[in-house]
């Protein structure tokens, strides 16, 4: 399932750095996070669903690389974003 406007707006309020930041890697990551969740959810139930699967493991793939991008360039907020979000590593 998709995510709502609203979940997204209280994502974007959470993390963003104004009311209409949607482009900081920190309110990108989250926003992933959360599709991520729910197409593993998803994917509990229908095991062989392997388009969903290709699509979670691409959503997989921006997150790390934005948490990458995120550790180079200010390795503080890297830290709060994968606490905050309960992120392994």
């Amino acid at each position: 399932m998709a995510l709502t406007k609203e979940r997204k707006a209280e994502l974007v309020k959470k993390y963003g750095k104004g009311k209409n930041d949607t482009g900081s890697s920190e309110v990108q990551i989250a926003i992933l996070s959360e599709e991520i969740s729910n197409l593993t959810e998803h994917l509990k139930e229908h095991k062989h669903d392997y388009h969903t699967r290709r699509g979670l493991l691409k959503k997989v793939a921006r997150r790390r690389s934005l948490l990458n991008y995120l550790i180079k360039e200010d390795p503080n907020r890297y830290r709060k974003i994968v606490k905050d979000l309960g992120l392994r590593k």
